[in-house]
């Protein structure tokens, strides 16, 4: 979603917040550069955004149940698909309920509640133009989001979690050197995840596949676009602009010219504008999702999964009062990403140990990104350098 401006007026969910001038040290694989400028919002008159007028809503069919698998957060169930009288296809949601068990009441209301609160939320996040289709937006969110999803953490016989994640770590540095946004990111990680299972790279072209994996990011998420040239002066010169452009070939034809993803991130900053978050528990959110793109074991999850234990431990570690209202929309939004207790603790247990650890290991560039005091120093919390305790929390 190449957007310029998103969520500028947003501080509590800017995605566009940087880190201090202070940046993880570069490994002989990067030499610095200045950063570039960022491409500059478009006011927008919004006489001319005018929001169609509402059509009468449509009658969906939802069903709660208790026996969902671990693979399943929402799905459609195609005995049970309903007709308009137009003759369309309405095709019913799924909702696990698992958040909340006895809130009668509450659990009543779901339905319409979780649509409004879903509609609101994109809406403050400027995710949309038109709250209309809102929810339809949401619901193909969470439809894609396994269309790309990998069986299995296994890597190659040549590659190992530690190499894969001094590579992220490396990407992270030049993700945030160039000042690019937070999805092309994710969405360079997730290529990478998909490339070195999918075609066949060697362990010195590794670092290579890494600059492409980001280029083809940028190119779907960008604006404005580096230099081929400039990656290779990244690299040290130690691959040629001829090679870059033709492992760039390789991989989207290995891909099959698919490079569709929905990040975590936007999971994340959804439930938290659902559950009424406080900036500390997104940033600190933000700092545990980030590290679990270090983590090759998370590569198996969802990304509504990842996004929901990101914040749900974020929560649990700082402690913060909740307020009846937040409790309640908490609740809300716990319905929608706790499709296996399982799956969401082990997630916790990964990101509590990352984060545990993260400020005595070599690759901290997370770690320093999320010290700055825009992030409000969340990775520096003493909470998060307790391991006993946050396994503790998790359990």
């Amino acid at each position: 979603m190449a957007r310029t401006g998103f969520c500028d007026s947003k501080p509590l969910l800017d995605l566009h917040k940087k880190a201090d001038e202070r940046r993880a040290p570069f490994r002989a694989w990067f030499n610095a550069c200045g950063p570039k400028n960022r491409w500059q919002p478009v006011e927008v008159d919004d006489s001319m955004m005018a929001p169609i007028k509402m059509q009468p809503e449509r009658r969906w069919e939802r069903r709660l149940t208790m026996q969902t698998s671990g693979d399943v957060i929402m799905g459609c169930h195609e005995d049970s698909r309903t007709r308009s009288a137009a003759g369309c296809v309405e095709e019913p949601v799924l909702f696990h309920p698992l958040g909340l068990q006895g809130l009668h009441s509450l659990q009543a209301l779901v339905p319409s509640l979780l649509r409004h609160e879903v509609e609101m939320a994109l809406e403050k996040l400027d995710l949309i133009w038109d709250k209309t289709f809102a929810w339809d937006m949401f619901l193909d969110m969470m439809r894609t989001q396994t269309r790309n999803s990998l069986p299995n953490a296994d890597l190659p016989r040549n590659f190992t979690d530690v190499t894969r994640a001094v590579l992220v770590d490396w990407l992270i540095q030049i993700h945030e050197m160039m000042n690019f946004q937070e999805e092309t990111l994710y969405l360079t990680i997730h290529l990478l995840n998909r490339s070195l299972r999918q075609i066949k790279v060697t362990t010195a072209n590794l670092q290579l596949l890494g600059m492409v994996c980001l280029f083809l990011a940028a190119k779907k998420e960008e604006c404005l676009l580096p230099e081929v040239s400039g990656l290779c002066y990244l690299m040290d010169h130690t691959y040629t602009k001829h090679q870059l452009l033709r492992l760039e070939r390789k991989v989207l034809c290995g891909l099959k010219f698919d490079l569709s993803y929905c990040p975590p991130l936007h999971f994340l900053l959804i439930l938290a504008s659902v559950a009424r978050c406080s900036a500390k528990v997104v940033w600190m959110a933000r700092y545990l999702l980030e590290l679990s793109l270090l983590e090759g074991h998370c590569v198996v999850f969802v990304p509504v999964q990842l996004a929901g234990a990101a914040l749900c431990l974020s929560r649990r570690v700082l402690q913060e009062p909740p307020t009846p209202e937040g409790e309640a929309a908490w609740c809300l939004a716990s319905s929608i990403h706790v499709g296996s207790e399982t799956a969401v603790l082990r997630i916790m247990h990964i990101m509590a140990s990352a984060a545990a650890k993260a400020h005595t290991q070599e690759n901290c560039a997370s770690f320093i990104k999320f010290s700055s005091p825009e992030t409000m120093h969340v990775s520096r919390h003493q909470g998060l350098k307790n391991t006993a305790g946050l396994l503790g929390v998790c359990t």
